[in-house]
């Protein structure tokens, strides 16, 4: 049996009127590194299944700094009809408002069918930092279908509209040279950030599989792909210390 489960919550200043789940999805506020609010994400129970359809809805109020992380590693499991399994974020930043967004890794297992869409509006003066990383497979095992999609929106004007397909169910070629060149851990990290206007970050590569993109507005997409989640997350933290040192300690 499917199951529909939707987590809302919303920052404001130092509270949080609003922090609830169900189903699989429990919020809980957890104790900031730095300044600000943290909430983590605590899965309930396995999830998402096929058929299940989940849904994060978090706004961030003017001037509140909020981090929003996650206990574990999201793991995508098949359902017993092949069902396919959707998982919808929704995230409003407002003006003066920091949000950072660093969930786990969302894991395709085998035989599993995901579709993730992520949608992001922005305030003109807000700050995001996203992180997205994604494992094709459990350890030695073939990986699932995979296929998501973030949407960003600043000041109503787009910023970001990117989709990204893995797996047996994807359009040929995504384990090719060209995409992933055999890799099985993949992921982004976009960073909003108004002071880029004066002094945007220089394009290019970072290593051996990492590049930084500076996008038409105050923003930089970095996206990185790796053997093993480990080295995924090494990549992603290195850039995101070069593009806004000190978030990690916050």
């Amino acid at each position: 049996m499917s199951v529909q489960a939707t987590a809302r919550l919303v920052a404001d200043g130092t509270a949080l009127p609003v922090l609830t789940g169900d189903g699989p999805l429990a919020l809980r506020r957890t104790r900031p590194r730095g300044a600000g609010l943290r909430v983590t994400v605590v899965g309930a129970m396995s999830a998402p299944l096929g058929g299940d359809r989940l849904a994060i809805d978090a706004e961030v109020r003017a001037g509140t700094r909020l981090t929003v992380d996650s206990a574990a590693a999201t793991i995508s499991l098949p359902g017993g009809d092949g069902a396919t399994a959707h998982y919808d974020v929704a995230l409003r930043v407002a003006d003066d408002a920091v949000l950072h967004w660093l969930p786990e890794q969302l894991v395709a297992a085998r035989g599993s069918t995901l579709r993730m869409r992520t949608r992001v509006e922005l305030a003109a003066t807000a700050r995001l930092v996203l992180r997205e990383e994604q494992i094709l497979g459990r350890h030695g095992e073939d990986p699932g279908t995979l296929l998501t999609r973030l949407t960003v929106h600043r000041a109503g004007a787009p910023l970001l509209d990117g989709e990204l397909a893995f797996g047996p169910g994807a359009p040929g070629g995504w384990d090719g040279p060209a995409v992933l060149g055999g890799h099985r851990a993949v992921g982004q990290l976009l960073v909003v950030e108004p002071d880029f206007a004066e002094k945007p970050p220089g394009r290019g590569v970072r290593g051996p599989n990492t590049a930084v993109t500076p996008l038409a507005g105050p923003a930089a997409l970095v996206t990185a792909v790796a053997p093993d989640a480990r080295r995924l997350r090494a990549a992603l933290d290195a850039a995101l210390d070069e593009l806004v040192p000190g978030v990690r300690d916050g």
